[in-house]
């Protein structure tokens, strides 16, 4: 299997030039222009996009993965329906075998689909909003349509859409790692670039992630705001608790302190989990990383066990992602402990919660004139 982190990484001891990142090199300029003139046609309108009968809210970045979308999406949800607003949630359900071209993973009422047919990140957008339809599907042009006739939805959340250019977006959330918001530089698959940074000028606004006083804003990033008047906010992932499932249990991030544990992963950034454990005190006796979206086997979760008990840890934990993909496990479930994190913009929800509204507002005017 590929290590990509490692070839993306232009600071490690690879950076020699070598036959792999040559041919991915070529890949990656194919990759670019291919992009750039797909782009193109889009900005000259030669390709329009469908235009939905409610406004359309996208959360996408410009990078592989690992910035937070699944957060983001449910802070935003959550804010809508203070609002007044009544939203629906699409997404494509990477990872999901379901080849229909609409699924319903929640109705708004009931889960009715599994990780394995829906993708972990529907499936946990959909547990942790009880109250709000979760459609996924390869063509959001048919699901965006479906949630809007089906449940009644008057704002629509595309969940990692920066990209799809066949619908037309109201407001383009743009999330960025603040540590490294443009990769290393490069395009897909040489680098974690899905496109080039000029098309960063198509967002309504940044959300700089995992900020703190360390990461000042990037200066190509701060250039692009300025110069297409974006806003920039702040935001961090927090970690609110820790869940055992098989006591129905929640306990605060402080009952970590000082306690052995034995943790595994299958996320896009692994470190930033392991991070989190180590702030939090925990005193780790093991770290399993697997790929993003990884389905866990049985073989997996004997190894995982026996880690737990012959190093006679306290927890064994994992992330609300990866618990997503273990549902066909519960008697192992049993055993683990899921750590809940949450998006928090800083210094405060408001500012963004304000620019959200009245750029809704906005855009519900401008339909009235139409």
């Amino acid at each position: 299997m590929i290590d990509w982190q490692r070839i993306w990484n232009d600071n490690d001891s690879m950076r020699r030039i070598s036959p792999t990142r040559l041919i991915l090199l070529l890949f990656s300029l194919l990759y670019r222009l291919i992009i750039h003139w797909r782009n193109r046609l889009y900005d000259r309108q030669i390709l329009k996009p469908v235009k939905l009968s409610c406004p359309v809210i996208s959360v996408g970045n410009i990078t592989v993965g690992g910035t937070g979308k699944t957060p983001c999406v449910i802070m935003l949800a959550k804010i809508l329906q203070r609002h007044g607003w009544k939203p629906a949630i699409i997404s494509r359900g990477y990872g999901a075998k379901s080849a229909q071209p609409v699924n319903i993973v929640s109705d708004g009422k009931s889960i009715l689909l599994r990780a394995d047919i829906a993708g972990d990140e529907p499936l946990l957008i959909a547990r942790s909003l009880p109250d709000i339809p979760v459609v996924t599907g390869a063509k959001r042009r048919l699901t965006g349509p479906a949630a809007i006739d089906r449940f009644g939805a008057n704002v629509l959340i595309c969940d990692d859409a920066f990209q799809h250019r066949q619908i037309f977006r109201d407001i383009d959330i743009v999330l960025l790692d603040a540590e490294k918001p443009l990769g290393n530089g490069h395009l897909l698959p040489r680098g974690e670039l899905r496109e080039s940074a000029d098309g960063l000028h198509r967002a309504g606004c940044f959300i700089l992630t995992r900020i703190n006083e360390t990461h000042p804003v990037n200066q190509d990033i701060a250039i692009i705001a300025r110069t297409s008047n974006i806003p920039i906010f702040h935001a961090v992932h927090q970690f609110k608790e820790m869940i055992k499932p098989e006591e129905s249990l929640s306990l605060p991030p402080g009952d970590l302190r000082g306690k052995k544990v034995c943790a595994f992963c299958g996320i896009a950034r692994p470190a930033s989990f392991k991070k989190t454990l180590l702030e939090a005190d925990a005193k780790i006796l093991s770290f399993d990383p697997y790929p993003d979206h990884h389905i866990f086997r049985d073989y997996d979760l004997e190894e995982l066990k026996d880690k737990f008990t012959n190093l006679h840890a306290d927890y064994l934990v994992t992330t609300e992602k990866d618990a997503m993909r273990l549902a066909g496990y519960p008697e192992f479930l049993k055993m683990v402990c899921i750590l809940r994190m949450e998006m928090e913009i800083k210094p405060s929800l408001a500012s963004f919660e304000n620019f959200i509204i009245e750029q809704l507002n906005a855009v519900v005017k401008r339909n009235e004139h139409l």
